[in-house]
């Protein structure tokens, strides 16, 4: 088993909140991570019918039935359990007691909001990051091979082919969570809705230029849009506040959080594809991007994070604040250093005031090095920040 970083913030939030939610995309590794974290515990599947049947019909004599709590896994098949579980909190409110897991985050947070306001604490789970491979020794030596390979927990344990797995991954997510939320009546649109977003990844979105493409009224695309979002599947960076002078856009950015499912929309089946792709340089501050998410999202914190570009096109990829300093990060998906990679953080320095100290810059190189004092940094130390 490959550990998770998020095991130590479980164990932290366990000790104030007498339930913990863990929601994240299907496939990610919550119920793994929660029996790892919580071995003691009792675990109880609420995919499998008949104990959905049980919680629906009996919900008190099932939780009377753990006195001492238990695992809730796919809670989200029975959200009617969440006001249940509210009274056995109340009656016994000890840290840590229920531990619940969902993959449909918009089904288990309007439980939780409902019934467990301050009573629950959210973990959300994406796939593995590099510094958890790494410690595993399962990192590829290449960037373009861990891109395209992506970085679900069964690609590391089982004998299948990524491209094979996110074939069955992309057909299970539209049938089972798509069919249960959306009244989506041609799936071979929402089919094509999805690669068409892998086309526009680390772009602005224009919501109405996708809806158009798409054959979609603008309302459906941005229901659809919020679909994926809250599963777990994109992530919309959107854009810093302080405009220092300049217009700057409104739009958010649109990114995978993995982006190996993103390279199987797009028709990839090799690193050199990838390598070659005209969409590369977007692929690459994907994965980038996806990695800090996870880093700060295992560790139980918001994240905080966004891009800055004005209206004539300048333009860092990452901006965050780091206590007092504000920090910028720029992507850049070749191999090599070039002096010229950094002239988006020059424009930045100028404009927000800031130093070199305060600015990085990653690529797909394997040597971190320093330029002009500005710390320039290997694709595989990505999760520093």
């Amino acid at each position: 088993m490959i550990n998770r970083a998020a095991e130590a913030t479980l164990q932290r939030l366990r000790k104030g909140f007498p339930v913990l939610c863990i929601t994240g995309p299907r496939q990610s590794g919550k119920t793994t991570l929660a029996r790892a974290a919580f071995p003691e515990k009792s675990y109880v599947s609420l995919e499998d019918p008949d104990m959905a049947r049980l919680a629906r019909e009996d919900p008190r004599g099932l939780l009377d039935s753990y006195k001492d709590g238990l695992i809730l896994d796919e809670a989200q098949y029975v959200p009617e359990l969440f006001a249940y579980l509210k009274t056995a909190v109340d009656l016994n409110p000890a840290p840590g007691r229920f531990v619940v897991t969902g993959s449909q985050q918009f089904s288990m947070l309007a439980g939780v909001t409902e019934s467990l306001a301050g009573r629950a604490a959210f973990l959300s789970l994406l796939p593995f990051t590099i510094s958890e491979l790494q410690a595993a020794g399962r990192l590829k030596s290449d960037p373009f091979d861990m891109i395209l390979n992506g970085f679900y927990p069964p690609l590391f344990d089982r004998q299948v082919s990524a491209y094979d797995w996110y074939t069955n991954y992309i057909a299970s997510y539209i049938e089972r969570d798509v069919r249960s939320v959306l009244n989506v009546k041609d799936l071979g649109v929402f089919q094509t809705f999805v690669k068409m977003c892998a086309s526009r990844i680390g772009q602005l979105l224009n919501l109405s230029a996708l809806a158009l493409d798409c054959g979609l009224s603008h309302n459906t695309a941005k229901a659809w849009l919020s679909v994926l979002e809250a599963s777990g599947i994109i992530y919309l960076l959107q854009p810093f506040h302080r405009n220092f002078g300049k217009r700057l856009v409104k739009s958010p950015k649109l990114y995978f959080t993995d982006t190996g499912l993103a390279s199987r929309l797009l028709g990839m089946q090799s690193a050199e594809q990838l390598f070659l792709h005209p969409l590369r340089g977007h692929i690459f501050e994907s994965f980038v991007v996806s990695e800090i998410l996870k880093s700060r999202l295992n560790k139980g914190q918001d994240p905080d994070i966004y891009f800055w570009r004005d209206n004539v096109g300048a333009e860092v990829d990452v901006v965050f604040e780091d206590g007092l300093k504000l920090c910028a990060l720029e992507i850049k998906s070749g191999k090599s250093f070039a002096p010229e990679h950094a002239a988006g953080l020059e424009t930045w320095m100028k404009y927000a005031g800031t130093t070199p100290d305060d600015c990085s810059l990653v690529y797909a190189g394997d040597r971190s090095l320093s330029w002009k004092g500005l710390a320039i940094h290997s694709w595989s130390a990505v999760t520093e920040f």
